[in-house]
């Protein structure tokens, strides 16, 4: 609402737009609609402006003829507009190490500030202060929900979500030995770590292993790799591989299916340190031989 103060000896009043006359009096001059009179009496003159957009903003001018003597009022209309995201990345799908740029574009009045937001299973925080977003060599690590908002003192922010998918290779995270007896189920498990998921196949020496033949099954679910003997036999005992692979590259892991009594090591390391103890008595034991 423009509101323009009078008195008695007002004898003729208007209101204009730049130089573009809105109302004389009770006459309408303009023929936007949304621009309606809502006061004339002997102490004010005012117009109201509906439904108000950025267009409407600039110099108002109430001129009053007073004795025969012009006197003219001036207001600035500012207009104020909530931030708006108008423009923002899809959701995306690249290889670990590409480099990868997300855009959020906004507007409003004052001109919102913009920040992102990284929202990951193990981190969560600010990542940029810009309209583009820049990751450089992206980690499976930088994977997940990013976040922009929009924001300036008119009203709440507005925000939107990208999400951002890296694939990386297949990396074995867990392949254990286990023992069981004749005649008992055997169970080896083998789990890997990658996007896409990872297709698995075992192998005994340089044989492919195949479902249900031979007395194994072979259960796939996400990123776990379950080979199942249902009746262990001495033949079945002995050293499996599992080979996880997707389309960026394949791991493999060693696994052992042993007896009761067998002594079978864990981990590589294991085996490292106790070869290196065993070596260390060969030595000694050669030397106080002199």
């Amino acid at each position: 609402i423009c509101r323009c103060a009078v008195d008695n000896r007002v004898t003729r009043v208007a209101w204009l737009n730049r130089s573009t006359i809105l109302y004389t009096s009770n006459d309408k001059w303009s023929i936007d609609p949304r621009v309606v009179l809502v006061a004339n009496t002997k102490t004010q003159y005012s117009i109201k402006i509906q439904n108000v957009d950025i267009y409407d903003e600039g110099p108002y001018t109430c001129s009053v003829q007073t004795d025969n003597h012009p006197k003219t009022s001036r207001i600035h209309l500012i207009v104020q507009v909530s931030p708006k995201i108008l423009n923002i990345s899809s959701d995306i799908t690249v290889n670990e190490g590409s480099t990868v740029t997300l855009r959020c574009l906004a507007t409003g009045r004052p001109e919102p500030a913009v920040t992102w937001k990284h929202y990951h299973e193990k981190s969560r925080g600010f990542v940029g202060d810009d309209e583009y977003l820049e990751i450089i060599g992206i980690t499976r690590e930088q994977s997940g929900l990013y976040e922009c908002s929009a924001a300036n003192e008119v009203s709440t922010p507005d925000v939107r979500r990208v999400r951002i998918t890296v694939n990386y290779p297949p990396y074995i995270s867990d392949a254990r030995n286990t023992g069981a007896s004749v005649g008992q189920k055997g169970i080896l498990r083998c789990s890997a770590l990658a996007v896409p998921l990872a297709e698995f196949q075992w192998y005994k020496e340089d044989t492919r292993l195949s479902n249900n033949l031979g007395g194994v099954r072979i259960d796939n679910k996400d990123h776990m790799s379950v080979l199942t003997f249902f009746n262990v036999s001495e033949k079945d005992y002995g050293n499996y591989t599992c080979v996880a692979s997707n389309k960026l590259g394949n791991s493999n892991a060693s696994v052992i299916l042993y007896g009761p009594g067998a002594v079978h090591n864990t981990s590589s390391s294991t085996s490292a340190a106790l070869a290196i103890i065993c070596l260390w008595f060969s030595i000694l034991y050669s030397l106080s031989k002199f």
